[in-house]
C-alpha cells in the first residue's frame, strides 16, 4: 500500500505526439488518447480493405450493367420475338442459369469475403461496447462541465448553451453527429435511467436530437445506422415517462405506432399512459434537473473554474507573486536556472516553465506507451477503476532511461527534496482519454498542452491553472505542522480537445525532515 504523500510535484510532458507502440487491449479505448489514435490506425486498415472492395465491386457492377442493358434492349426492341428460336433459347438460358448467377454471384461473395477477412484482421483491436459507452459518457461530461449545447455538439460546434460568446473550441474540420450517434449517447443515459439513477436529463436532450435527425431521413437507408426512428422514439418516450411527463411519453408512443402499428408492447404503454392521465394519479412534470452525484459536493465551483481558467489572487498576495530564475542553491541549476512563476502563496503553488524539452517528453511518452493501463483510485486497501478518473497510466523507474534519471535530478534540484527510494515514488506517466478528467481530490494533478480544457482547478482556493506545455507544477500538500492543506483540493478538468499527457512525482513526507523541517508555529 502506498504511503500517504506529504508533498506533491507534477510536470507536463508536451502534447499531440503519436507513438509507435504495441496495440492496446480491446477494451477501454476511450480512457487514453493514445489508444484512440491507435484505433484510428485500425480504421485506416479497414479503409484500405473497403477501397479494394469498392474497386472490385465497381468492376462487377459494370458487368452487371452491361447484362442489364443487353436484356433491356431485347425487351424494348419490337422486332425481337421469341418466335426466333435463338431468342427463345437465350430467354430460357437466362432464366435458368444467367439470372441465378447474377443474383447469387460467386464474385460478389468473394468480394464480400475479402472484406470480412479484413475485419477479422483487426477485430481484436476494435473498440467494444464498454468503449462506446465510455465515449458517450465523455460527451455528456463535456456537455456538463463546460455547459455545452447538445444541439451545438450534434452540429459540431462547442458552444455554451444559451450563450452568444465565441465557441470554447473551434476545430479546423467540423464533424457533425449522425442520428445514430446521438441515439447511442442518449441510449447510454437511458440505460442509467433504467437502473434508477435518474439520468433522464441527458437522455432526453440527446434522444430529442436523434429523433429530429431520424425524422429528416426517414425511409432512406444509411450504412451508419444500426438504430432507427422507432428505436429513438421508444427510448425517448421511456425517458419522458421516467421524468414524469406522461403526456409527451404518450404522444411519442403514438407516433411510434404510426411506423410500427403491430408492436404490442408500445400499444400497452399507450393504454397505460392514457389511464394515468385520465385518473390524474401522476404529478405534473417539473423542469429537467441534472442528477447530482453524492461524490462531488463541490461540483459548481469545480465547473466554474474549468469554464473560466485563472482566478484573481488575494490583494495581500499580489506583491509576492512574480517570475524569477531560480537555482535553489543547487549546482545542477547554475548554468540553466529554473524559470519559476509563483501562482499562489497560500496554498504555495509554483509553475516552472520549459521544465522539460520536446525531445525528452517524446522519449518519456515512448517509454510509457506500451505499459499504459487504466488509472485506478484507492478504495480502502484495494484499488479500482472509477468514472471520476478517466485516463491510463504507467510507472517508470529512473533506471528506465537516462532521460528519466535526468528529470528526477531536475525535480530534486528545484524542490530541494530527497527523491531516492523510499522517499518518493516512481514517475507516473498519464495519458487522458476522451473527456479525460480527475474530479476534485486531495493529492495533486498535472499539466500539458491541449487545444481546449484540461486546466488544474484548486477548488477551495478558488483558482485554476491553464494547461502549459512542458511546464511543471509544484505545491505542498501538507502544512509544516504535518496537517493536510485543505486548500490543495484540486481537480483535472476534462480535456475538451487535444491530447493531454502528464508525468506525476509523489514525494513522501518521510525522509524530508531535515530538508523541510517543521515550523515553530503550530498553525503553520
Amino acid at each position: 500500500m502506498r504511503a500517504a504523500p506529504g508533498l506533491g510535484a507534477a510536470l507536463g510532458l508536451g502534447a499531440v505526439l503519436t507513438l509507435l507502440s504495441p496495440p492496446p487491449a480491446p477494451a477501454e479505448t476511450f480512457s487514453a488518447m493514445l489508444s484512440v489514435r491507435r484505433a484510428l490506425g485500425s480504421e485506416g486498415r479497414l479503409l484500405r480493405r473497403l477501397r479494394a472492395y469498392l474497386r472490385d465491386e465497381s468492376r462487377r457492377l459494370r458487368r452487371l450493367a452491361r447484362f442489364y442493358e443487353k436484356v433491356q434492349a431485347l425487351h424494348q426492341d419490337p422486332k425481337a420475338s421469341v418466335d426466333n428460336p435463338l431468342l427463345a433459347f437465350s430467354l430460357i438460358k437466362r432464366l435458368h442459369s444467367d439470372w441465378p448467377n447474377v443474383i447469387y454471384s460467386v464474385e460478389a461473395a468473394e468480394n464480400t469475403q475479402a472484406l470480412h477477412a479484413g475485419l477479422k484482421e483487426v477485430e481484436q483491436e476494435l473498440p467494444g461496447a464498454e468503449d462506446l459507452d465510455g465515449a458517450a459518457r465523455a460527451l455528456m461530461r463535456l456537455q456538463d462541465v463546460y455547459a455545452l449545447s447538445v444541439k451545438g455538439m450534434a452540429n459540431g460546434v462547442f458552444q455554451r448553451a444559451g450563450a452568444s460568446r465565441p465557441p470554447l473550441y473551434s476545430p479546423s474540420r467540423r464533424v457533425s453527429l449522425s442520428a445514430d450517434d446521438c441515439f447511442h449517447v442518449g441510449k447510454c443515459a437511458t440505460s442509467q435511467v433504467a437502473y434508477d439513477t435518474g439520468d433522464y436529463y441527458h437522455s432526453i436532450a440527446w434522444l430529442e436530437e436523434a429523433v429530429g435527425l431520424f425524422r429528416l431521413s426517414y425511409g432512406s437507408w444509411n450504412p451508419e445506422d444500426r438504430s432507427s426512428l422507432e428505436d429513438a422514439l421508444d427510448h425517448l418516450a421511456f425517458s419522458y415517462f421516467m421524468a414524469g411527463n406522461i403526456s409527451h411519453a404518450l404522444s411519442l408512443s403514438k407516433e411510434f405506432l404510426l411506423y410500427d402499428p403491430s408492436n404490442q408492447r408500445v400499444a400497452r404503454n399507450v393504454v397505460k399512459y392514457e389511464k394515468l392521465l385520465e385518473t390524474g394519479t401522476v404529478a405534473s412534470a417539473g423542469p429537467l434537473r441534472r442528477p447530482n452525484g453524492t461524490r462531488l459536493q463541490s461540483r459548481d465551483a469545480y465547473e466554474e473554474l474549468c469554464q473560466h481558467p485563472g482566478g484573481q489572487p488575494a490583494p495581500e498576495q499580489l506583491p509576492h507573486l512574480g517570475c524569477s530564475y531560480e537555482t535553489n542553491g543547487s549546482p545542477y541549476l547554475l548554468l540553466q536556472p529554473a524559470k519559476k512563476e509563483m501562482i499562489r502563496i497560500r496554498p504555495y503553488v509554483a509553475l516552472y516553465h520549459d521544465f522539460i524539452s520536446d525531445a525528452e517528453a517524446e522519449t518519456i511518452k515512448g517509454l510509457a506507451g506500451p505499459w499504459l493501463q487504466r488509472s485506478v483510485v484507492a478504495s480502502g486497501e484495494k484499488q479500482q477503476k472509477a468514472e471520476y478518473r478517466i485516463s491510463k497510466s504507467a510507472w517508470l523507474k529512473d533506471t528506465a532511461d537516462p532521460v528519466v534519471r535526468a528529470l528526477e535530478q531536475r525535480i530534486a534540484a528545484v524542490t530541494g527534496l530527497d527523491l531516492r527510494p523510499p522517499y518518493a515514488e516512481y514517475l507516473q506517466v498519464v495519458n487522458y482519454g476522451l473527456g479525460g478528467h480527475y474530479e476534485p481530490h486531495f493529492d495533486h494533478a498535472t499539466l500539458s498542452a491541449v487545444e481546449a480544457g484540461g486546466s488544474t482547478a484548486f477548488i477551495h482556493a478558488n483558482f485554476s491553472v491553464p494547461v502549459v506545455k512542458n511546464a511543471a507544477l509544484f505545491w505542498w500538500n501538507l502544512r509544516r505542522n504535518g496537517d493536510g492543506d485543505e486548500d490543495t483540493l484540486h481537480a483535472g478538468c476534462p480535456v475538451l480537445a487535444g491530447d493531454k499527457w502528464v508525468a506525476n512525482k509523489w514525494i513522501h513526507e518521510h525522509g524530508q525532515e531535515f530538508r523541510r523541517p517543521c515550523g515553530a508555529n503550530q498553525q503553520d
